[in-house]
């Protein structure tokens, strides 16, 4: 029931030598004490109570291997003495699983126990265990990034390699590698191999680089230090130009094709083509090579000049020699300009011509043309040609011009010069022929000019009063008809004008006989129409009376009833006419009868008429009529004013007619009475 030896034993081990020497008790002395028991019982508590307790270590003790390599898999135990529960494993007071594997040696210093619960005397009490260190080696060291060449060449190859290595004891650990630069991994990524060879380098690639390394199995990676790269540049130099095609002869309109190239240099080459006399650059291309091109397409007049390019690679521009390129430029179409004194050209006028092209390679040969004969030709350096020359009647007609050089002949387009001829004299002629004529015949005046440019307009004269005029378009003479009266003896003449002067021909004269070879016809006729008045005299007589009377109070009618008054037949309208001077056409109505001023007679006309006027009439006839359906004269005459006059005037104007109406008289109420 109660034991002391196991008790004392138990949680006084200390004592164990004591126990062995201690008083002789029996096994119930302790659970059943004797009063003459209680002083040692008491010193034994007290004992008890002041006897130091057994070491930790004793009940729990960390078990772990003492050296391991990174990766190694670590297996932790706790030996507990006693009976023991719920044992748990620490690493810096932080539980862990017993079994782990230590894949670093950044910390060598972390502090291992174990815990658990453990039966006591009072019950069951957490125990712990002593703290453990755990020697960890490195499995190999973190790598270094090594470059060959240390400062490369740019364009030249470069070789990375990640150095590291492994202990004697893990040889067998298979390692591998990837290399970066920047952040950015380089190659294929992870490789067995420790080097990496870049084939060519640049200045742009002088970077950081770092690399790193690991093990398949266990899974250890470590990394280098970054490593900066440091690419020398080899500046350029013996910078040329050539053109193509060679010499820089071109012909305008083809493509010019501009080569720059270095003799040295490395890295990116900035290359810039350039003409003399120009601020912007033609072109520019940035790339890794020793050359670079550059076309120009359709290369005009004002690409023509001296070339140039510059090479730069960070260093600073180096610039080519100039080199020249010209251009043949074929003739542009000439144009054919006539320089002349006036509007219109004359013969004897000096004509120039100019014929230039605007644009071509001199030198320029002109030539110019006639109707496709050649007049001339000059060859000018530049600008335009000219070819002068006088005028002729010959000349007129169309002018062209060419212009050529070594690449070609144009032709201008037709210039049409006419030549203007003034009109020569005009010969005036009268059809019939003669210079006599008599009167009522109609006489057919011609003026015709043998030399002149048309149009021409002719006019006609009759003493120097304009008796009208006529156009003659296409040249030639021109026609004028005249119904002749007794007045019209006298002078004729004409004129002609094309817009550079009037030409006058020579009067000629022309004298008025007496009437026609049927006149003793007219005559008998007109003795019988006197008869026929007398023997109704009286009707005639009051007819006549009222005519009269009614010529005095009214004015003449247009409609309506013939009227007859003699104003109405013998006064001429007043007609407009574009020229003042021109008269009007003559009368076209014919008489059958007429007399003028007969010897033995007071009369001074008389005239019997048969057929109907028409709407236009002579401004120099003597009698002007209206328009009319009917015949309105019949019979009549114009007698003396004054019978014993001596004057004797072959004409009587209107005027005179107006103050002697009594002595005019037209009876055309007997129509009817010669009708029946």
């Amino acid at each position: 029931m109660c034991s002391p030896r196991s008790i004392f034993s138990e949680y006084f081990p200390m004592s164990s030598l004591w126990m062995e020497n201690k008083p002789s008790f029996g096994e119930t002395d302790l659970l059943c004490p004797q009063p003459r028991q209680f002083p040692m019982l008491l010193w034994l508590l007290l004992l008890l109570i002041l006897a130091p307790g057994r070491d930790q270590s004793d009940k729990l003790t960390l078990q772990a291997p003492h050296s391991v390599f990174e990766g190694d898999e670590v297996v932790l135990r706790c030996q507990a003495r006693g009976e023991a529960r719920e044992i748990h494993f620490y690493r810096n007071e932080y539980q862990i699983q017993p079994n782990f594997t230590l894949k670093s040696v950044s910390r060598n210093d972390d502090k291992y126990h174990c815990s658990a619960l453990m039966r006591g005397f009072w019950g069951w009490k957490k125990e712990n265990s002593k703290h453990l260190t755990i020697q960890i080696q490195e499995l190999f060291p973190p790598p270094m990034l090594i470059s060959r060449p240390f400062s490369p060449i740019e364009g030249s190859p470069v070789t990375l390699k990640c150095e590291t290595w492994l202990p004697p004891q893990r040889s067998d650990i298979q390692l591998r590698f990837c290399f970066f630069r920047k952040d950015e991994a380089l190659g294929s990524g992870w490789n067995s191999s420790p080097e990496l060879k870049l084939p060519t380098v640049w200045s742009e690639d002088a970077e950081s680089y770092w690399c790193q390394a690991e093990t398949v199995t266990p899974h250890i990676r470590k990394r280098s230090l970054r490593s900066q790269l440091y690419v020398q540049r080899i500046p350029v130099s013996d910078v040329n130009l050539e053109i193509q095609p060679p010499e820089g002869q071109l012909t305008e309109g083809e493509n010019l094709l501009l080569i720059c190239s270095v003799a040295k240099g490395t890295g990116t080459v900035t290359f810039s083509w350039h003409r003399e006399g120009t601020v912007r650059s033609l072109g520019r291309k940035t790339q890794r090579s020793l050359s670079a091109e550059l076309q120009i397409l359709t290369v005009k007049e004002s690409d023509a000049g001296r070339y140039y390019c510059a090479a730069d690679n960070i260093h600073g521009p180096v610039l080519s020699k100039l080199v020249r390129v010209t251009l043949s430029i074929p003739v542009s179409r000439p144009v054919l300009t006539v320089m002349s004194p006036r509007m219109k050209a004359m013969v004897g006028d000096v004509v120039e011509l100019h014929c230039e092209s605007q644009s071509g390679s001199p030198p320029i040969l002109y030539r110019f043309y006639h109707e496709n004969v050649t007049l001339g030709s000059s060859s000018v350096p530049s600008g335009r040609a000219a070819f002068k020359f006088s005028l002729t009647v010959e000349h007129s007609g169309n002018y062209s011009c060419e212009a050529e050089n070594s690449l070609g002949v144009q032709h201008s387009d037709r210039v049409i010069i006419s030549v203007t001829v003034p009109v020569s004299h005009p010969v005036v002629t009268f059809s019939p022929a003669g210079t006599e004529a008599v009167v009522g015949d109609v006489l057919e005046l011609h003026c015709e000019a043998q030399r002149g440019s048309p149009p021409i307009l002719y006019w006609f004269y009759y003493k120097n009063v304009t008796l009208g005029s006529r156009e003659a378009p296409f040249g030639g003479g021109a026609s004028f008809n005249l119904t002749l009266m007794a007045e019209h003896s006298g002078n004729f003449s004409c004129g002609a004008d094309n817009g550079l002067g009037v030409q006058h021909s020579e009067m000629v004269i022309l004298s008025i006989i007496g009437p026609p070879s049927n006149k003793t016809f007219l005559i008998t006729v007109g003795v019988t129409a006197g008869l026929l008045s007398i023997l109704g005299l009286a009707a005639t007589a009051a007819l006549v009376h009222h005519f009269r009377t009614r010529r005095n109070s009214e004015r003449p009618s247009i409609t309506g009833t013939p009227s007859c008054s003699p104003r109405e037949f013998q006064e001429p309208s007043r007609t407009s006419n574009t020229n003042p001077q021109e008269p009007p056409d003559p009368v076209q109505l014919q008489p059958v009868y007429d007399n003028v001023n007969p010897r033995d007679s007071d009369l001074v006309y008389s005239e019997i008429w048969s057929t109907q006027h028409t709407k236009e009439n002579s401004a120099n006839s003597p009698r002007k009529h209206r328009e009319d359906k009917e015949p309105t004269v019949i019979y009549s005459d114009v007698k003396r004013a004054y019978p014993d006059d001596s004057a004797g005037q072959a004409s009587i104007g209107d005027s005179d007619l107006e103050d002697a109406a009594e002595n005019y008289e037209n009876v055309p109420c007997i129509l009817p009475a010669l009708d029946h």
